[in-house]
């Protein structure tokens, strides 16, 4: 169904069970044919990269990990920063089944189903620990059914996320949780990744393929490319290790890893949390008259596919709350951008957002629109308004005038200037101001009209 400019089907296969070899994400590790990325993950806490803040001696992660504690958490963090590798950690942990659910395709039929099994394992002493993966994408039913057994600890849960919980998770299964933020791989924990693949006989260092030797350039340009992501830097990494066997050689060069990467993707969640921050710093680049910025911020949002019609909403409302009448025609280009993505769709239109974009970028800026609209409101809100004076009633029904309405009412168009001074307030506002011009732009000369017409109408001076 289409939209116009102002306006997850759940499988029922479950992804993994009883233990990580039931076939999830995390059961062929010790494939050799297995991604790279999936053959060196981390065996144990220690192995694992980054993540220093939540891996200290006793951390509650650690003592997860090392089957000491029956916490449930929920792990968040950025693609490819170890969610999953520790969920894999811990699955190695002794004396507890590890099921694998995927949200992805696990219904509520495999989560009551697993959670059913837990509880009769738990009775005869055995805990499970219950790995979700991209939790997000599980519905409130869905996270409803997990609860009472989290309460209960008649499963440990651990969820991967790689959006905000608190947009994504239900408060109360939130809030029987411990929350740990994972934070973005650095250049050097990227580094170390690569060259333990390089080195480790799980990886590319193998009595068929040899030992690959990866120039600083190529390093470089992997590191640049992977955006501290360790399964993207490994999938790059295994496929310029393929083009230079292709290629007769056993060094990497800059030329195979760009002919191994097409282009590095950019990291961006369009339903999550980066949709949040990435569009907050592009109407505040756009509020702080930074048009490269704008446009830096505007490129991140199209090349992740977000929808157009999203940003030029925003765009439209920008051009009054941050520019109003410092420059009206901006509102006008905003508007007509969003008619163009309507129109003509992407990727043309992503010239008009991109005009749209700099043309608030650089205009001069105001909020008064805003300001007199937000303060209008808030007496309004606080009970501050009063009855329509009797002279600016309707009066166009016969019994009008017998009622007193428009008596007295003088018609602009009769006076000088087409101003007419009386009373357009209730009797309790009669002294309100709301609006009031800035000198920027095109509002310094609104303001000294303003301030005439105030003068007309007998409005007292600022």
């Amino acid at each position: 169904m289409s939209e116009d400019l102002f306006g997850n089907p759940v499988g029922d296969g479950i992804a993994g069970s009883g233990s990580p070899a039931a076939g999830g994400s995390l059961s062929d590790a010790l494939n050799p044919s297995a991604p790279l990325a999936v053959r060196m993950r981390p065996r144990t806490i220690d192995e694992i990269v980054g993540q220093q803040h939540l891996l200290g001696p006793g951390s509650p992660l650690r003592r997860l990990a090392e089957g000491s504690a029956a916490m449930s958490v929920f792990l968040w963090g950025p693609p490819g920063v170890g969610k999953t590798t520790i969920a894999s950690v811990i699955s190695h942990a002794s004396n507890r089944r590890f099921v694998e659910l995927s949200a992805v395709t696990a219904g509520v039929k495999d989560v009551r189903r697993e959670l059913e099994t837990a509880r009769r394992e738990l009775a005869m002493g055995r805990p499970t620990v219950l790995f979700v993966d991209e939790v997000h994408r599980f519905n409130k039913a869905q996270q409803d059914v997990l609860l009472p057994a989290v309460e209960n600890r008649i499963v440990t849960l651990v969820a991967a996320t790689t959006e905000n919980p608190s947009f994504s998770v239900i408060s109360p299964l939130l809030s029987r949780s411990l929350l740990l933020t994972l934070k973005p791989l650095t250049s050097e924990d990227i580094s170390t990744l690569v060259d333990r693949a390089l080195e480790d006989p799980r990886g590319l260092h193998t009595p068929d393929d040899g030992h690959y030797q990866l120039t600083d350039q190529g390093r470089a340009d992997l590191l640049q490319m992977a955006g501290g992501d360790a399964r993207r830097v490994l999938t790059y990494l295994e496929e310029a290790a393929a083009g230079a066997t292709a290629s007769g050689t056993d060094t990497i060069t800059p030329q195979i890893v760009a002919t191994a990467v097409d282009r590095a993707a950019v990291r961006y969640d369009k339903d999550g949390d980066q949709h949040y921050d990435v569009i907050s710093a592009f109407i505040k680049s756009v509020r702080g008259s930074d048009a490269d910025a704008a446009l830096h911020w505007l490129a991140r949002m199209i090349e992740a596919g977000e929808d157009a019609r999203f940003i030029a909403r925003r765009l439209i409302v920008l051009a009054s709350e941050d520019i109003g009448m410092a420059a009206p025609s901006v509102l006008q280009t905003c508007v007509a951008a969003a008619q163009a993505v309507q129109l003509i769709g992407m990727p043309e239109a992503r010239i008009n957002l991109a005009h749209a974009t700099i043309a608030a970028a650089t205009a001069p800026k105001s909020n008064a629109v805003i300001l007199g609209i937000d303060a209008a409101l808030a007496d309004v809100r606080a009970g501050k308004g009063g009855e329509v004076p009797l002279h600016l009633r309707d009066a166009h029904y016969s019994s009008a005038s017998d009622l007193g309405h428009g008596i007295g009412y003088k018609y602009a168009h009769d006076f000088p200037h087409g101003v007419a001074a009386q009373q357009y307030l209730p009797d309790s506002l009669a002294g309100a101001r709301y609006y009031r011009p800035t000198d920027h732009g095109n509002e310094e000369k609104i303001g000294q009209r303003w301030a005439q017409l105030r003068h007309l109408l007998g409005r007292e001076p600022d």
